[in-house]
């Protein structure tokens, strides 16, 4: 019996799934921010701070990027998609800068969604995102050569900071608690999981760990961020 190797179809699988995936996460970001930064203007949206407008900036090149890189791996221009990549890392390192310094000043201007108790609880959600964003784009980085896992902690490093976006989206259903957005943003895990049953008939170890990070990003917030242990932290910074 002659084995057939399935590397090829699975190449040209990946050549659509992750871009679709980058694409699909571009829309996410787009409505969810349409009315407080994108067409801020057309939703006569609330002023924003310079550092609100850099973060934001950052943040929307970082999606332009991965679907730029996802495209160029698609049309096979690795050697192009090695160079951006260099950019890409500066870019995730400043991110994380940027997203912890904003977590920052809304810590010390008091600010907190509903449905969080304080200021201080809700500090806990965007440093643990910046530490599971770090950590997975990390990995990405450090597992560059080995592409199946480097693209999906670059993919899913990406759907852990979501969780803004989809908060914002206009779904009265996002509204009913976190835990709906929390399903929302995991749609992206879900899907490559399936991806990767169908493809590979196993869980990439990956997507796996990914997912291991992604929802524990999610529900550690709630579990530190109304301990003493936090709030002696967080005061510190204010």
């Amino acid at each position: 019996m002659v084995a057939i190797d399935s590397t090829p179809r699975v190449q040209r699988t990946d050549s659509i799934f992750f871009p679709l995936m980058a694409i699909a996460m571009a829309l996410v970001v787009f409505v969810g921010f349409a009315p407080t930064f994108y067409l801020r203007e057309q939703f006569n949206g609330p002023p924003l701070s310079l550092l609100k407008i850099i973060h934001g900036t950052a943040f929307t090149a970082w999606i332009g990027l991965l679907i730029v890189q996802t495209g160029l791996v698609a049309a096979n221009r690795r050697d192009v998609h090695r160079k951006l990549g260099v950019a890409g890392a500066c870019l995730a390192v400043v991110m994380v800068v940027l997203g912890t310094w904003l977590a920052i000043d809304a810590l010390r201007r008091g600010l907190s969604p509903p449905g969080l108790p304080s200021a201080v609880a809700f500090f806990a959600v965007p440093i643990t995102a910046m530490v599971g964003f770090s950590a997975l784009i990390g990995s990405g980085v450090l597992n560059r050569r080995r592409l199946a896992y480097h693209k999906r902690y670059i993919l899913l490093g990406t759907a852990l900071i979501l969780g803004a976006a989809v908060a914002r989206l206009p779904l009265a259903v996002v509204q009913s608690g976190p835990f709906v957005g929390f399903l929302i943003t995991d749609t992206f895990l879900i899907a490559m999981m399936a991806y990767d049953l169908a493809t590979s008939r196993r869980v990439h170890p990956a997507t796996l760990w990914s997912g291991v990070v992604l929802v524990a990003s999610q529900f550690l917030p709630m579990l530190i961020g109304g301990t003493q242990l936090w709030h002696d932290f967080a005061s510190l910074l204010t």
